[in-house]
């Protein structure tokens, strides 16, 4: 039987000194618990991808963004499905940073540290295309 294939996004969220939002998964979480991640999630059916974003943002971390650019893509095969992850750039807006009870931590990190962090696997080869684009 064939895998379904699932649309989850992802945003790197850029503060106006330039560095970056990561959240540290809860220890309690079914998957990739205590690794950091970028913020976002599932879409769900009917909504747009960028509402899914701005919603999921909102909800982990009571923060508005501005989206604007897709910067990547990533892939994650699970026992049923095919996970596909659209990765854009936003920049933080307003918000009084909380997080939700996925989370236990957060850090704002630059390019380079982001390349040291214990990310889930999935996002690791991002990582560095990321911090090459930012180089140039």
């Amino acid at each position: 039987m064939e895998k379904s294939f699932k649309l989850s996004v992802k945003v790197v969220i850029r503060h106006n000194n330039g560095r970056l939002l990561l959240l540290k998964r809860s220890s309690n979480c079914r998957s990739n618990a205590s690794k950091w991640d970028l913020p976002g999630g599932k879409v769900e059916l009917g909504e747009s991808f960028d509402r899914a974003l701005l919603r999921e943002v909102a909800e982990e971390t009571g923060l508005s963004i501005s989206l604007q650019r897709v910067v990547g893509t990533a892939q994650r095969e699970l026992a049923d499905t095919k996970v596909v992850y659209l990765i854009m750039e936003g920049y933080l807006v307003t918000g009084k940073l909380q997080l939700s009870e996925e989370h236990s931590d957060y850090l704002w990190v630059n390019c380079q540290e982001l390349l040291n962090l214990d990310l889930v696997e999935q996002f690791r080869s991002f990582a560095q295309v990321y911090y090459a684009m930012n180089l140039e």
